[in-house]
């Protein structure tokens, strides 16, 4: 990988090619001076060290598979060889030393030729249909969810399209593109299948499903399973019907029992005297219960996604974590890429965590989090992981201490002490809350959560407080009314969360 740029500027005109030796030369002539297909491992070998073909190919196959017991053999033959041909003993072992690196990776020429065609093919796609080319690549993977997180990564960040989240309205078993835009695949979810998502695809047909009852009654929801649709009401599938998942999910017995009911009466052949078969079937009345918080609705959605979509955990935490100093990955990545290594703090909540030992017998983990701005993986040693293992539980928010490196372009990190994220900020100080409304009924919702709040904080934490206005905004209302609350309140990130997730609230900025 190194001689890329190398390979480049050579052909580019813009450095000269670096002799190996001038017996060898016109072998590597076409290849800017460096060694790529396994042909020339061979020929360089019959040339050097007056290898048989046969023998050529026994080397090259050793190197390429790194049999150690081979090798050991091959390089004193390669020696000799060359020694007798007139190349000094030293250049004899660099050119071996170079043989085995590049037979590790090197391809034969035809295959090489192939891959390049294919590479060009993707990449013109990727540059002039991005939209289409990442909706082909996430179909190719669409039951793995690690390579769906990076790709998506990779859609939202990295080419900024234009995308529409799962829904059973708008979006097809396997990921497509509309209007533009990337449509969230139903089958991409877990535990759902492909063949599954297909019958509400079918059952909507050309027409969309006006409410969860008129879904249940075009699609059997009984051969859709109900560990698919609990899935779908995770991920917001049904937001399009009714925006509050937590009763979407807590209903879909009823709902399913209901559907089954219809199909069983069209499956049945009779007909009722008020219309179709199941038309005289009254509609379940779905549970009364308060929506998920905005932590819950994320966590819910991680579950049936395997990663975050609409939204991420650390959202309400970026204002009181700059302030104390915390990086995300996005600036981690410029800082590493500036400086090439240095210590610093980055928030990220624990995705996962594998454990392994080493050969002392040492325990180290290698620790995935996320935060707003991308996926990293925190390598631990024993001391960091025995002390953090309590924190390290997938779904908890941590704040990390790393030591970040930049090698052959990657981020490497190196964990050295871990806390909880609400320690972190709860000191982090500094503001109050606007609350702006769209009606004046969603004030008694917001006092009860600031009551409940005020009342919850555990005894001897320290919390943020901060004031809290409110603004309304709604019609009929004299142009914009500001209210002041009259108290400090606590302001802490789940509290901000909580008040923007209520009926009514428009927004919730910091002051």
């Amino acid at each position: 990988m190194e001689n890329i740029p190398v390979y480049c500027e050579v052909k580019n005109g813009q450095r000269e090619i670096t002799s190996i030796h001038p017996s060898i030369d016109y072998i590597l002539a076409e290849t800017q001076g460096i060694i790529v297909y396994q042909e020339q491992v061979m020929q360089i070998a019959q040339v050097m060290a007056g290898y048989s073909l046969g023998g050529a190919d026994l080397l090259r196959r050793a190197m390429g598979k790194k049999i150690a017991e081979e090798m050991a053999k091959e390089r004193p033959k390669f020696v000799e060889g060359a020694m007798k041909n007139g190349v000094d003993k030293k250049k004899a072992m660099e050119v071996f030393d170079l043989l085995e690196k590049f037979a590790n990776y090197g391809f034969n020429k035809s295959h090489a030729a192939a891959y390049a065609v294919v590479s060009y093919q993707t990449a013109w796609l990727k540059a002039n249909h991005p939209v289409e080319f990442m909706a082909g690549v996430m179909n190719c993977d669409i039951h793995l969810t690690d390579k769906l997180a990076i790709y998506f990564q990779e859609v939202r960040k990295g080419l900024s399209l234009e995308w529409t989240p799962p829904c059973v309205n708008r979006s097809q078993a396997t990921f497509d593109v509309k209007d533009g835009k990337l449509v969230y695949a139903l089958g991409a979810l877990k535990n759902v299948g492909v063949e599954a998502m297909r019958l509400i695809v079918e059952g909507r047909g050309e027409k969309q499903f006006a409410t969860l009852y008129d879904l249940a009654r075009r699609v059997d929801l009984k051969k859709v399973g109900k560990r698919p649709l609990e899935m779908l009401a995770r991920a917001g599938a049904f937001d399009a019907l009714d925006r509050n998942r937590r009763r979407v999910f807590s209903g879909l017995d009823a709902l399913v029992a209901y559907s089954a009911a219809i199909h069983e009466q069209k499956a049945s052949a009779q007909v009722s005297l008020f219309g179709e078969a199941g038309d005289d079937l009254p509609e379940p009345r779905m549970p009364q219960v308060t929506d998920w918080l905005p932590a819950e609705r994320l966590a819910e959605e991680f579950k049936a996604v395997g990663f975050y979509l609409s939204g991420h955990p650390l959202d309400d935490y970026l204002a009181p974590l700059k302030r104390k100093g915390v990086m995300t990955l996005d600036e981690v990545l410029e800082q590493a890429g500036a400086r090439g290594a240095f210590v610093g703090k980055m928030a990220g909540t624990v995705a996962g965590r594998q454990e392994r030992k080493s050969a002392r017998g040492n325990r180290f983990a290698f620790v995935q989090l996320s935060d707003p701005t991308g996926q990293f993986e925190v390598t631990m040693f024993s001391d960091t992981l025995e002390a953090a293992r309590e924190h390290l539980e997938t779904g908890s928010q941590v704040v990390v201490q790393v030591e970040a490196t930049m090698e052959s372009d990657q981020l490497k990190l190196l964990g050295r002490s871990v806390a909880p994220i609400e320690g972190v900020v709860a000191d982090a100080g500094g503001s109050g809350l606007r609350v702006f409304l769209e009606q004046p009924d969603a004030i008694t919702l917001l006092a009860n959560v600031l009551e409940r709040a005020g009342r919850e904080v555990p005894k001897g934490q320290r919390i943020a407080r901060g004031p809290i206005s409110i603004c309304l905004m709604g019609e009929g209302l004299p142009g914009e009314v500001e209210i002041d609350c009259g108290a400090d309140w606590p302001v802490t990130p789940q509290i901000k969360g909580a008040l923007r997730s209520l009926p009514g609230v428009i927004e919730v900025e910091e002051v």
